[in-house]
């Protein structure tokens, strides 16, 4: 089904939605590296009228990529609720967009909508919208999921503490993780992405943060950022598995680039739960995901990447995750191109998936040779934290020497909280105080002094491990 509109003296048609929403995506690398980008400003303005025109329901009658060949398309099509669909049904792109904007769209009406929404139908009203419009409707979708924390609570900002070493030295990771708690990060999760992907190496990482979770008796989740398949395998040995990680994509092609289907993530996410980990809450997966991994992966069906980055959010939200991350500068300058690009994608990413009912946080990054530098990642934290963001990455000093990329540091954290008056989780929250980190109004304190007698001790099972 095509789409027209008459501007500047050009009548402008689209050959279908797929065509539409790729012309009217604001400008990336990434697009124009695919040949699927407008070719003018005028070209993409046009789009964004006739996409604006576009009804709601003619989202429920074209697929992107083919029912019959991609199992991310039938999960779409298949988990739809109609009923939850029903009150904007007669809406057309643009009449949901001022719907969204209006005090009609309560945080209540937005997460009974969420059902209802298709990706394809998030990230054409997205790309109608200026960041500011991103900013305020995603503030009002709460997103709440636990395990050994709580993480969404309305005022909160989470933080994952991400101690990766270039060797997966378990001293190296120790101290990186000791220094982002004692500056009040991790209350999301301790992560680490490991060096290499054995299960013997993935059992002894999660069974090192394992440790000093206990022995320190903090109240997070950690995991070890692993292939799916690993953290299965570690699980049938034994190994302490908080959170099940994998990389998703929009389409069945780039998750098997992924080497995963929807299978294998369900047979994950069961192993998870079958350990009962979780004190407060039973979400047990945590996935990331980045516009441009499916172009990147040459499995994108002629769809631009923005799209099909939401459409990745689908496969998310069947798993229920506790976590769900987008790197969104970290795939590099060929699919976003400078700051500017990576900005509006960070933003677009968070408010598509917190629409769909995802607890998304952000890894607010960009790698070394991207047109971009801290104070484009200054101000995009401090956007995201408005907008109400669940969680965002940390690691020392914002440089991470294992990835070899640069994202926030645990003093971006701690200012943005100060800027803005955002809390940590309650449970994490209430352990900082316990152990004397922080004063009653969750500031660190110069000199924690309870907290001491088991860092000697754990200084000293770290040192006769050696």
């Amino acid at each position: 089904m095509a789409y027209s509109i008459f501007l500047d003296g050009t009548n402008w048609v689209f050959a279908d939605l797929r065509d539409l929403l790729a012309k009217a995506t604001p400008r990336r690398s990434g697009d124009e590296l695919a040949g699927l980008a407008a070719g003018s400003a005028v070209h993409r303005i046009a789009a964004q009228m006739a996409l604006a025109e576009a009804p709601l329901a003619d989202f429920l009658t074209q697929t992107f990529v083919p029912y019959e060949i991609d199992e991310v398309t039938r999960l779409i099509v298949d988990s739809h609720d109609r009923y939850a669909f029903a009150p904007i049904a007669s809406m057309t792109v643009g009449e949901f967009r001022e719907w969204l904007l209006s005090p009609l769209a309560t945080p209540a009406a937005l997460t009974a909508l969420a059902p209802g929404l298709t990706p394809e139908m998030v990230a054409a009203v997205s790309k109608i919208m200026r960041l500011q419009d991103m900013v305020l409707v995603a503030a009002k979708c709460t997103v709440v999921t636990a395990l050994r924390s709580t993480i969404g609570l309305p005022g909160r900002l989470a933080t994952r503490l991400q101690p990766n070493h270039p060797t997966d030295d378990s001293r190296g990771i120790a101290a990186s993780l000791i220094d982002g708690l004692l500056l009040g990060a991790g209350d999301a999760v301790i992560g680490v992405n490991p060096a290499t992907d054995g299960v013997q190496d993935y059992s002894r990482v999660v069974g090192l943060l394992d440790d000093v979770r206990q022995r320190l008796g903090v109240p997070t989740q950690t995991c070890c950022l692993g292939h799916v398949t690993t953290a299965i395998k570690a699980i049938e040995k034994g190994a302490p598995v908080d959170l099940v990680f994998q990389s998703v994509a929009g389409s069945q092609a780039a998750n098997a680039g992924f080497g995963v289907d929807l299978a294998v993530l369900g047979e994950a996410q069961d192993a998870a739960l079958s350990l009962g980990r979780g004190t407060v809450g039973r979400n047990v997966m945590y996935f990331e995901t980045g516009q441009g991994s499916a172009l990147s992966a040459n499995a994108h069906h002629g769809v631009d990447q923005q799209t099909m980055e939401v459409r990745a959010y689908a496969v998310a939200r069947r798993f229920e995750p506790l976590l769900v991350n987008t790197v969104v500068g970290f795939i590099g300058p060929e699919y976003l191109y400078n700051g500017k690009e990576i900005t509006r994608a960070g933003l677009e990413d968070h408010f598509c998936g917190k629409l769909l009912g995802l607890p998304m946080g952000v890894d607010v990054c960009y790698t070394n040779h991207c047109d971009a530098d801290q104070d484009d990642m200054d101000g995009l934290l401090l956007l995201l934290v408005n907008a109400g963001v669940n969680f965002v990455i940390t690691v020392p000093g914002a440089d991470d020497v294992m990835l070899n990329y640069q994202s926030l540091s645990y003093h971006d954290a701690l200012c943005a909280r100060e800027v803005t008056g955002r809390r940590r989780a309650p449970e994490f929250e209430a352990w900082l105080a316990q152990v004397g980190l922080t004063d009653a109004a969750g500031g660190l304190k110069p000199a924690p002094v309870a907290i001491g007698p088991a860092l000697a001790a754990l200084s000293s099972r770290l040192e006769a491990a050696e």
